[in-house]
């Protein structure tokens, strides 16, 4: 079997978690402030995630997964998390 590319892991790892993020924010789970808004928290277990990485590999992030597919995980992340929020609002809570 291949061996899986750390940018298509790091590109689905943030649709999933846009998508969960968003699922949950109109609830706003961690509270009512700004910094506990649900896409900030999420951007910061990203950021989180990313500096694990760093420390794990003992390299630098952009050797591992280049700048545009870090700028693009993060925008289809933030996609998910807008189309998660979509069907939060809109398809699940009206039940």
């Amino acid at each position: 079997m291949p061996k899986q590319s750390p940018v298509l892991w790091f590109r689905l790892a943030m649709i999933a978690g846009g998508f969960a993020f968003g699922l949950a924010a109109e609830r706003r789970p961690f509270g009512d402030t700004v910094l506990t808004h649900p896409i900030v928290v999420f951007a910061a277990l990203a950021g989180a995630g990313l500096l694990t990485i760093r420390v794990v590999l003992a390299r630098p992030v952009p050797e591992v997964i280049s700048e545009r597919a870090l700028l693009t995980g993060f925008l289809l992340g933030f996609a998910a998390f807008l189309l998660g929020n979509w069907i939060g609002v809109h398809v699940i809570a009206p039940r």
